[in-house]
């Protein structure tokens, strides 16, 4: 049985001192982490690999120390960069992801621009497959935005927002087949 899935982080520490790609998980998050083993394939993951960032390598250790397997991390997989702005309060964040989504060939207030983050995400999700036996069961940990990006090449459809996560720490499970054929298999979120 081969699958793959990717599961974003859930909730984190928000600590405006402290740049976001260092922010780990919070004790709900931590709990909510640990679910993913209630599920019934969970068992099944032979390798997990995580974006280098700390929340999402929370998440991948949540899961992968439990089946005593190691975590491999990758630098291509992390969150669109958004240090131009750092922190922004919730309803701040919420406009500009808005805009980063819809207007993917554009730069946001110095963000990354969606394009350049959809094409980093894929690239590095492949980079990993090609190294692993087609027969491997994989997690990837990692992120809502680019984990919704990786999601609209997955389906072969424009990048949007309106195939975001509706809540961190959801996951969807996709075959590998769909990144390079276009398959355009329909995909959605699952809330751990």
């Amino acid at each position: 049985m081969s699958f793959c899935i990717y599961l974003t982080h859930p909730e984190v520490n928000i600590d405006e001192a402290v740049p976001v790609p260092e922010w780990g998980l919070s004790e709900v998050g931590r709990e909510r982490a640990a679910k993913f083993l209630d599920l019934p394939f969970a068992r099944d993951i032979k390798r997990v690999i995580s974006s280098a960032e700390k929340k999402a390598v929370d998440t991948a250790h949540a899961i992968a120390d439990p089946l005593k397997i190691p975590v491999l991390t990758l630098q291509p997989l992390h969150e669109n960069d958004r240090s131009a702005t750092g922190y922004l309060p919730p309803e701040e964040f919420d406009k500009v992801a808005d805009e980063f989504f819809s207007d993917p060939y554009t730069s946001v207030r110095g963000w990354e621009r969606a394009f350049d983050a959809q094409m980093r995400i894929v690239s590095g999700v492949q980079a990993a497959l090609v190294r692993i036996p087609p027969d491997t069961p994989i997690l990837f940990a990692g992120h809502g935005g680019v984990g919704t990006l990786l999601m609209c090449h997955l389906m072969n459809t424009p990048i949007s927002r309106e195939h975001d996560q509706k809540r961190a720490g959801s996951w969807f499970q996709f075959d590998r087949k769909d990144l390079t054929e276009k398959a355009a298999s329909k995909l959605s979120w699952t809330e751990l």
